[in-house]
């Protein structure tokens, strides 16, 4: 166990009994959010050292540096806390301009949109990559 002391600035981050945090991406220079992921104490502290984007993995239960194996990096150019401390916002560089493992520019691909059989969700931006081409 390690005796390190946590850096101050993360005890002001609200976590979950989980130990994690939301965190939302947002592009730097449009303002888009691109996607939304988790991170517990060690991704945050890795994204603050590295300004790469390094997010909890709920799925994989272990750390995930975004684009490690689609090459999609987010670059970190601001970090920041909203006013309850419950979730971050990195302000990114979207490398090679896909954020959503479907090979979109960001995960918020669907529309809720009025249909004559009433509400649903529709796709309504393009796969950029397919993503055989970005997983192996």
């Amino acid at each position: 166990m390690s005796t390190t002391p946590r850096p101050a600035w993360l005890n002001e981050v609200v976590f979950d009994a989980q130990g994690l945090v939301p965190v939302i991406a947002q592009d730097h220079q449009t303002g888009d959010v691109l996607m939304v992921a988790w991170a517990n104490t060690e991704a945050l502290q890795e994204t603050a050292a590295s300004r790469r984007a390094v997010y909890w993995s709920r799925s994989r239960k272990r750390l995930w540096r975004k684009g490690e194996e689609s090459g999609h990096v987010q670059q970190v150019h601001d970090i920041r806390l909203d006013c309850d401390g419950d979730v971050v916002l990195l302000k990114v560089e979207q490398i090679g301009g896909i954020a959503c493992h479907t090979g979109r520019r960001d995960c918020f691909f669907r529309q809720l949109q009025q249909t004559d059989s009433g509400p649903s969700w529709e796709t309504v931006e393009p796969v950029l990559k397919d993503p055989k081409q970005i997983y192996r």
